[in-house]
């Protein structure tokens, strides 16, 4: 994705009872030299969606992977409420 993207914003998903830090790390570890610069780590997937939102223009896609149809974030083996599609909305609508 990094690739063929202006900028990428690395965040959480999921963590369960892994350090998101140790995740992240395994993800930037898969960048190539060249993407240095072209991402942003951000382990707070609710500020890395705001930022992604703040850091589009006109006629950018922002693309949210990772939860899908899922309405929760798992972390230390519980489920807090979290979608992806509130968040953005939410986002959108206070900018």
């Amino acid at each position: 994705s990094v690739d063929l993207s202006y900028k990428v914003v690395l965040t959480s998903d999921n963590p369960r009872f892994e350090d998101p830090a140790d995740i992240l790390n395994d993800m930037i570890a898969g960048l190539n030299d060249n993407d240095k610069g072209k991402y942003l780590i951000i382990p707070d997937r609710r500020e890395a969606i705001k930022t992604a939102a703040m850091l589009a223009k006109p006629g950018d896609i922002i693309l949210l992977a990772g939860k899908g149809h899922e309405t929760y974030q798992e972390i230390k083996g519980v489920k807090h409420h979290f979608d992806d599609k509130e968040v953005i909305s939410e986002i959108f609508n206070n900018m």
